[in-house]
This record gives structure tokens, C-alpha cells and sequence, in this order.
């Protein structure tokens, strides 16, 4: 039986640490090691015991205007006091349609309609279904294989993680996989891309892989292959320059789509308003989250070609075109956060500060080489990631340990195994980056 932890957050909020279930956490460690999180603001969370901390993940990815910006703090109290709920099957509201022709215009070339989820994983699983069922749709019933890549992360649910490439993602469920799934190699090569700065000159030919899977699995069986232009969670991996756009020939040479998942790429992490602005690539579908509402109310979205959408206009008019949906697609308070969200991107600049403050972060990011047992640092837009030495006998356990200790100094990181990813809030000035990498180096410091 365990022993029971108290929160110590006052006697308003007494309660136990036992009942709730954490994601993706090392629970018995946090039972022992509590952080208890009770208030933000721009870029700086408040714990428990009135310290203030440094938030370098923007949440976790996603709160890209920061923490309670009061333009969409204002937005969604509006929203809540005057219209909460009404569902989204054969029913609207007006300003779901208004945020769809604005993703719609912030999106590159003709991927003009936009199917809304509630969250990253929903996007990609959506995604699948629609890519899955276009190419049924066309006559293409054949193409029934979905291409992930290796250390690629698509969400949680069984079409993310079947066609995401991160072994612990995947173990615990091994017959529930999705079948038909085949995976790229990632691009990811420390022997050649050690320490790049932005993009690696060396690895565009590693797209060429895909003819490989076409000539194993047949020319008319791959339905849609999934990238994330920089991957995220599987440790910040940085496309080489001419990566992409081989990918996308591949897909148009062989009738296959392509999918970006852009969840955090999205709204301004690279620089720009999606990932696919930022390397010159068009994709078929691309999936969003996070940034879209800046985190202040779980929201996605799937944004697809014009000629995908049309292709199941068809049968008589009073019919259900795509038997899919959510509850609270296109919810009331998501939507008036992520038009407030959009607000804040334009009036403040935010994709422009990102990309003026770029080079102050890849400088500050690479100095950090020498601080501990690092194998390599990779960087594009406000988004990085440094890979610890592991420890041979504890894997994991060094980046747990920046973790402790840049907390103790007043930063929050984000660490996956000896990995640590920076992605800070868009809003964050010079000094604050300076200030962010001055405490994480004060946390490396000493790490043998």
C-alpha cells in the first residue's frame, strides 16, 4: 500500500497527490519529487511556494503568445459568458467558419478547408482517416499503407503511434498497432550532422528511402506518408536542406500525400505561420494544435487541398459525406481563443520577433557545448535540442538531473531521456533568452 502525499498548497486546496494518474511522467519519482505549478504569466510560471520560474517549452510546445496573455484571456471569458456549447453535426456558429477561412489564409497555397479536433493526436489520426479515405474515394481502394519515419511522434492514439516512430510509444501495445505501417529512416546522423546550425547540408538523399518501400510494397499501395518538417519529441531533429522537397517529389511521383504534421512547427515556432512556409514545401494535409489557441483551450485542426475536400462532395446532398467527428470540434471557447491567438500572433509580431531572435538562440544554444558531457546540440527557429552522454548504467538519469537542477535554479525544462528540447515562448525578449541559457548552464554545470 502506498503512503499517501499531502499537497502543501494551502488549506483551501488541501488534498492527496495519490488519485491522479500523470502523463507521460515518472509518477512514484514526482510523489517523491513534487513541483506543483499555481500560476503563470508571460513567460514565468509560479510554484506552490510562491518561487517564480523561467519557462523554457512554452507550456509543452504551445504557449506561443505565453501564459495568460490578457487578449485571449479576454477573449474566452467573453466567449464563456455568452454561448458555451452547441454541437457541430448538422449544426454551426459563425465564428468556427470565420477561424476556418483564417487558417485557411494563414496556410500555403490551396489547403483551404480545415476539419477541427481538440488536440494533436486527434489531428493525426484524423489526417490517416481522411488520407486513408481520399485515396478510396478516387478509386485508388488499393492504397492502404500509411509511411511514418523513425523518432517521429504523432500523438497518443493507435493511428499516431502506429505510424510514429518512438519505441516506447509503441511496446505496450504491439497487437493493437495498425497494420499496413512502414517507417523512413529519421534523419538524424551525429557521425555527420554533429553540432549543425539550422539545417544539415548533408541527408536530403535519406528521402530517397521511400522508393525503396514503393518498390516493396507495391506503386499503388502507399496511401500517405507522415512527417513532422522538424521533429519535436523525438528529440528536435532538423530536416537537411533539400530533404523536404525530395519527399515531396517522391509523393507526386507516386500518388501518395504528404502530411505535415505541424502541431509544433505550427504558428510561429520556425518563424513563420506553419513549418512548410519556413522550408519552401507544400503539403497535401497539415496538422495543427498547440499554438493555435496558445494552449488556453485544447484545440486542432486538419487543413487539406481544395481537390481532397471536393473529391467527397458527391451522392445526394442530404447525406453525411465522412462519417468522423468530435463532440467539441470547432467548440465555442477554442474558437474565440484561437482567434484572440491569431490576434496576438499579428498585432505583436510574433513570427518576425522569432525569427530576429533566432540567432541570439542558436549562438547562446551552441555555447553551451562545453558546459557537460554533450554529444550534440541541433537548432531551427526558437526550438532546439541538446543530447547528454547518457550515463551506461542509468539511461536517463543525467537528463533527469538537469531537470532537478534547473528547476532548483528557477528554469523549467523540458527533458526526454538525456535529451533536453528548449522551445520558449514567442513573447520571450533578449534579455530572458540570455537569462534562460545563463540558468541552464548553471544547471550543466557539473554534470559528469
Amino acid at each position: 500500500m502506498s503512503t499517501q502525499r499531502t499537497l502543501d498548497v494551502g488549506p483551501e486546496a488541501a488534498g492527496s497527490l495519490d488519485a491522479y494518474w500523470m502523463p507521460f511522467t515518472a509518477n512514484r519519482w514526482f510523489r517523491d519529487h513534487p513541483k506543483l505549478i499555481t500560476g503563470a504569466r508571460g513567460v514565468r510560471y509560479t510554484t506552490s511556494d510562491g518561487r517564480e520560474l523561467l519557462d523554457s517549452a512554452a507550456g509543452l510546445w504551445c504557449s506561443n503568445a505565453g501564459h495568460c496573455h490578457p487578449h485571449i484571456v479576454e477573449a474566452v471569458q467573453r466567449q464563456a459568458a455568452s454561448f458555451d456549447y452547441a454541437m457541430s453535426f448538422q449544426l454551426g456558429h459563425p465564428e468556427a467558419f470565420r477561424l476556418a477561412e483564417r487558417l485557411a489564409a494563414l496556410a500555403p497555397d490551396d489547403l483551404d478547408r480545415v476539419f477541427f479536433t481538440n488536440s494533436g493526436s486527434e489531428a493525426a489520426d484524423t489526417a490517416l482517416k481522411i488520407a486513408l479515405a481520399w485515396q478510396r474515394q478516387r478509386g485508388e481502394g488499393g492504397r492502404t499503407r500509411l509511411v511514418g519515419r523513425e523518432r517521429g511522434y504523432h500523438g497518443a492514439g493507435f493511428g499516431g503511434i502506429s505510424v510514429g516512430g518512438l519505441g516506447n510509444n509503441r511496446k505496450a501495445w504491439p497487437s493493437a498497432l495498425l497494420a499496413g505501417v512502414d517507417h523512413l529512416p529519421h534523419t538524424h546522423d551525429p557521425a555527420r550532422m554533429a553540432f549543425s546550425r539550422g539545417q544539415p547540408e548533408w541527408g536530403a538523399q535519406l528521402a530517397d528511402d521511400l522508393e525503396r518501400l514503393v518498390a516493396l510494397h507495391g506503386p499503388g499501395t502507399i496511401a500517405a506518408v507522415i512527417v513532422e518538417p522538424a521533429a519535436g519529441s523525438g528529440g528536435v531533429i532538423v530536416p537537411p536542406v533539400g530533404y523536404l522537397q525530395r519527399l515531396r517529389e517522391l509523393c507526386t511521383e507516386h500518388g501518395i500525400l504528404l502530411i505535415f504534421d505541424e502541431v509544433i512547427t505550427g504558428f510561429g515556432r520556425v518563424g513563420h505561420g506553419f513549418g512548410a512556409e519556413r522550408f519552401g514545401v507544400t503539403p497535401d494535409i497539415i496538422c495543427c494544435a498547440k499554438g493555435l489557441t496558445s494552449a488556453m483551450v485544447p484545440m486542432g485542426a486538419v487543413i487539406v487541398r481544395e481537390e481532397i475536400f471536393e473529391a467527397f462532395m458527391t451522392g445526394p446532398a442530404h447525406a453525411v459525406e465522412l462519417f468522423h467527428g468530435y463532440t467539441y470540434s470547432g467548440h465555442p471557447l477554442a474558437t474565440a481563443a484561437a482567434h484572440a491567438a491569431l490576434d496576438v500572433y499579428e498585432t505583436e509580431d510574433l513570427f518576425a520577433q522569432a525569427r530576429d531572435l533566432e540567432a541570439q538562440f542558436e549562438a547562446r544554444i551552441h555555447g553551451l557545448k562545453q558546459r557537460a558531457p554533450i554529444t550534440d546540440i541541433r537548432n531551427i527557429g526558437l526550438m532546439g535540442g541538446i543530447d547528454l552522454e547518457p550515463d551506461p548504467d542509468a539511461p536517463g538519469a543525467r537528463g533527469m538531473m538537469v531537470f532537478e537542477r534547473a528547476f532548483e535554479r528557477g528554469l523549467v525544462v523540458r527533458t526526454s531521456g538525456d535529451t533536453i528540447a528548449l522551445s520558449p515562448p514567442l513573447v520571450i525578449t533578449p534579455r530572458e533568452l540570455d537569462e534562460l541559457f545563463d540558468l541552464l548552464g548553471e544547471a550543466l554545470d557539473g554534470i559528469d
